[in-house]
């Protein structure tokens, strides 16, 4: 599945942390969003490892679930390429 994901954390600790987290599950697109392609799996880990970092009270993560077909219809103006993982090379 292909997630975007975007948080407002106040705290910088925290924010750190959730950003290091989310990092190594997806690519990093703007200062608080990110977008991943996860199994089922991934996905509930990651949903589990952010819930147990955020103060619910102060703290925000937002997931957006794009279906297949709505993925080529993202659209972009600047900033850094994406990264293409359907390329392989043996």
């Amino acid at each position: 599945m292909f997630i975007v994901i975007s948080y407002d954390i106040p705290e910088d600790k925290r924010r750190t942390k959730i950003h290091k987290i989310l990092k190594s599950y997806g690519q990093w697109m703007q200062f608080s969003v990110f977008e991943c392609e996860l199994t089922d799996a991934q996905y509930a880990k990651l949903r589990s490892r952010l819930s147990k970092l955020i103060k619910p009270s102060e703290d925000s993560i937002r997931f957006y679930f794009l279906c297949a077909c709505c993925q080529p219809k993202i659209e972009r103006i600047g900033g850094e390429q994406v990264r293409d993982d359907t390329i392989f090379f043996a």
